[in-house]
């Protein structure tokens, strides 16, 4: 199945449950924010069309709903499928004035959000306690973990984080930060009683929480969004990264809440999700994935430095921009077979390479990394036709760049 097997009756059953569940609970749902450009328009009411036609997917035959970072809602995406099937799309002027803030959970949104927060500052830059928290949240996302949580809990894990990775004098007050990004509507706060009191004045804080004991986490369509979009995960912890630890080490930090490996760049899989992959998806996720990429380079520059290699929120999307491109296929036109077993998430047994390596002066871009087979991967890195095969690979990936991806 692809986006464009979607039919006018899918539609139609997504907009009747958008009906039944009303607005917040159907986009909550489907972990998709309110529709800021285009609208989809039935009988006189008005559906968030990106969100339709994502819920619209899991109603035909054996499929299930996508994802908001696996298509794009604009004009030559959901728009044009809408329009395609006789539909009304108009374009929003405006966000409706309903439109909680906490519906927002559209990935460049939430990273201008994140740079608008207010914070307290020191002469080496600002204090920690929200960039703290969010990460911890948003490692407990990645891993499946419940978005809520008790103060307790939350309190404990953070007094200690805080204390490990304050590095510009933060006290081991969890209070502090959850209440400003509460204020900030990243963060919400459930089983208490009255007003959530403004983030001042230590020994009220203290009261309130140890009265209240409020369940806590991040709003349920930011925590739906770093949990479901790896892109939108990489974003935003790149995001708080580049604005709160300037001249700071922050790895250790995100080795202890999970979000230095690998798996930050990486969208869950789901059951079916090996079988054929929507080619306009593909393309919408290969578009962000290298737009993301471009972005860093051109900010950070190239920079050769042993951490570079393993730094996943340079590499990682560069890294899943590859896996998508190749349709699970090994990009060495040489290549003799690659194994027809696949990994226990059900993904192929692939390995993203950098044709040129990083300290010979490559570039941790799609243009010069392939996807290669195990047998292809250690022909490239110690067989004796290496050389060859290198100056191949390099025109195979700049080539393979300039196209897009390949259907699975």
């Amino acid at each position: 199945m692809t986006l464009t097997d979607i039919g006018a009756a899918q539609v139609m059953q997504a907009v009747e449950e958008f009906d039944r569940l009303g607005r917040r609970a159907f986009l909550e749902r489907y972990g998709f924010g309110p529709s800021r450009t285009y609208r989809l328009v039935v009988d006189g009411q008005s559906y968030d069309s990106k969100a339709i036609v994502g819920a619209a997917h899991g109603h035909l035959p054996g499929q299930r709903p996508l994802k908001p970072s696996e298509f794009s809602g604009g004009l030559d995406h959901a728009v044009r499928l809408l329009t395609d099937l006789g539909f009304r799309v108009e374009r929003s002027s405006a966000v409706e004035a309903d439109a909680d803030a906490d519906a927002d959970a559209d990935a460049d949104r939430l990273v201008e959000r994140i740079a608008k927060l207010r914070v307290a500052s020191t002469v080496g830059g600002p204090r920690l306690y929200q960039p703290i928290t969010l990460l911890w949240a948003v490692g407990r996302a990645l891993r499946g973990e419940p978005r809520m949580l008790s103060w307790e809990e939350t309190a404990t894990a953070l007094r200690g984080l805080l204390g490990r990775h304050g590095l510009r004098g933060e006290r081991p007050r969890p209070d502090y930060p959850v209440l400003a990004l509460h204020r900030a509507g990243l963060w919400s706060l459930e089983g208490h009683t009255g007003e959530v009191p403004s983030a001042h004045g230590d020994a009220a804080l203290h009261q309130w929480f140890s009265e209240q004991r409020p369940e806590g986490g991040l709003t349920a369509p930011v925590h739906a969004l770093v949990a479901g979009s790896g892109q939108a995960r990489v974003a935003v912890v790149g995001a708080i990264v580049e604005r709160f630890f300037d001249g700071l080490d922050e790895v250790p930090l995100l080795e202890e809440v999970g979000l230095y490996e690998d798996s930050v760049a990486d969208d869950p899989v789901h059951d079916g999700d090996a079988g054929p992959v929507d080619p306009v998806a593909a393309a919408a996720q290969y578009e962000k994935w290298c737009a993301l990429v471009d972005r860093r380079e051109a900010r950070d520059g190239v920079r050769y430095r042993e951490r570079t290699v393993r730094d996943p929120l340079r590499s990682g999307p560069a890294r899943r921009a590859v896996l998508i491109r190749c349709g699970d296929r090994c990009e060495n036109p040489e290549c003799p077979g690659q194994p027809d077993d696949r990994t226990d998430r059900g993904l192929p047994l692939l390995e993203v390479d950098h044709v040129v390596e990083l300290a010979a002066g490559g570039r941790d871009h799609p243009s010069q990394m392939v996807a290669l087979c195990p047998n292809c991967h250690a022909v490239k890195t110690r067989g004796r036709s290496r050389d060859r095969l290198r100056e191949i690979l390099l025109e195979v990936a700049l080539e393979r760049h300039r196209r897009g991806p390949l259907p699975s």
